[in-house]
């Protein structure tokens, strides 16, 4: 039999899981659905870049700060990294792991800054995603409709289920995967000079006072 003193500390324990059991259904309903995330935080962005006059005049500095603030706590960037690096991932150390995921989050925020300033005026328009409570991952179809009669960018959205969040993992634009174009850019770099030297090669680009064109990205 339990004694008192362990009575008296199971007592809480057990409360605990019993809230825990009754508190996760509340949880997972709480959870937004992968079109409702990219729609909430498409419309938060829209509005503070409507807001800010420096981000409206194309201040890449300010956006890249409003991209690591806003978008980036959405996206899965080692499932990134690991599927734009493709099979050398699986040779590659846990220190060159940690590198490439740290040199190709900031590749993406700097590149993706310095596109997306050129979009002013923009309306996002988030497609409704038809998906199963068990579905683990997802595309999310959104189009960007721009000003002046010029032809709608489309952008979707791969997104898988991380715990209690959806995370993006691959951004699909007019067609063109963000991943596959970086993953065939890596390959040749990793032939070159093998993993470290896809990791210099990344570093110069992030170091450069250029940034690098966007994947999938064209100028308007």
């Amino acid at each position: 039999m339990e004694s008192k003193a362990l009575q008296k500390l199971a007592a809480p324990a057990r409360l605990l899981c019993v809230l825990a059991v009754l508190l996760a259904p509340l949880a997972a309903l709480a959870q937004k659905a992968p079109d409702a995330l990219v729609r909430s935080v498409a419309d938060e962005v829209l509005k503070i870049v409507q807001n800010d006059q420096a981000l409206r005049e194309g201040d890449n500095a300010r956006m890249a700060s409003l991209i690591e603030e806003k978008i980036v706590p959405h996206f899965d960037f080692e499932r990134m990294t690991r599927l734009a690096v493709g099979r050398p991932w699986r040779e590659a150390t846990s220190v060159q792991r940690q590198s490439l995921i740290d040199q190709f989050r900031t590749l993406l925020v700097r590149s993706y800054s310095a596109a997306y300033t050129t979009y002013k005026h923009i309306v996002i328009d988030v497609k409704p995603l038809r998906m199963q409570p068990s579905e683990e991952d997802v595309q999310v179809r959104t189009e960007i409709r721009l000003p002046g009669g010029a032809p709608p960018v489309k952008v979707d959205y791969s997104m898988v289920r991380a715990n209690a969040d959806w995370k993006v993992y691959d951004v699909v634009v007019d067609g063109v995967s963000m991943v596959t174009t970086y993953r065939n850019t890596f390959a040749e770099e990793v032939r070159r000079g093998g993993v470290d030297g896809l990791i210099r090669t990344l570093d110069d680009m992030n170091t450069a006072k250029t940034p690098p064109p966007a994947a999938g990205v064209q100028k308007q």
